[in-house]
């Protein structure tokens, strides 16, 4: 059986591979670990083999996680959709938040992180598909809200996160890339640490890269499977 520390060996030579192919700057993506809907001692493993960041979408087994593991050097990101009754215990548990879609969570988010931590890191989620099921803003609106959050005290605005629909290839997969890559480029020079491109998953990473991700969630391709 293949384990989570090869998954992850295999993961990052191809990263370097995918870096040197598509001429990125070595090491300038980042591997975000989706550990949500696994267990705490797959978490150990993967920060053992050198992960440091772990994204989750259920607050509440993200709060238990967190808890059982306080010893471990690790940075917590937030990637799920956000309800108004959970941004208290986001605002004091994690580093990173990926899917701020409207300003009433990011004010909540703001006001109700502690003054005296460092800036709760935050990103914009965009629907580039344009897809009902799916949370994030239109891309038309994109900018309004990256000023609005932008400005607030207790938030530091990162970037841009995106789940594209499914596409069968990567030629396709990297049209919506694209689009927002576009965007990204646009707004880096308007903000002050917007550094952040996070797209691309287990499936679709190659295209991500290829069209300029800067931090890809990788759940599957380090955990296997889910139970």
């Amino acid at each position: 059986m293949i384990t989570i520390a090869e998954n992850i060996a295999q993961l990052s030579a191809r990263l370097q591979r995918l870096e040197r192919q598509y001429e990125r700057s070595t090491s300038s993506v980042k591997l975000l670990a989706v550990s949500k809907r696994h267990p705490v001692e797959s978490i150990i493993a993967a920060n053992k083999a050198g992960i440091e960041d772990f994204g989750e979408n259920y607050l509440q087994e993200a709060l238990d996680k967190i808890q059982h593991l306080s010893s471990l050097r690790v940075n917590w990101h937030f990637i799920g959709p956000i309800q108004s009754n959970k941004t208290k215990a986001i605002a004091e548990n994690f580093q990173w938040v990926h899917s701020i879609d409207r300003l009433k969570i990011a004010q909540r988010l703001s006001d109700q992180r502690e003054p005296s931590a460092s800036k709760l890191n935050v990103c914009v989620q965009v629907n580039i598909s344009h897809e009902a099921n799916k949370s994030g803003v239109e891309l038309g609106e994109v900018e309004a809200l990256c000023d609005r959050v932008a400005a607030l005290p207790n938030l530091q605005l990162r970037g841009l996160m995106a789940i594209p629909a499914a596409e069968p290839d990567l030629d396709s997969q990297r049209i919506a890339f694209r689009v927002l890559a576009q965007e990204y480029s646009r707004l880096k020079p308007r903000y002050v640490q917007f550094d952040t491109l996070s797209m691309g998953m287990s499936n679709d990473f190659e295209a991500a890269i290829a069209e300029g991700s800067t931090l890809i969630r990788i759940g599957t391709g380090i955990f296997g499977p889910r139970s």
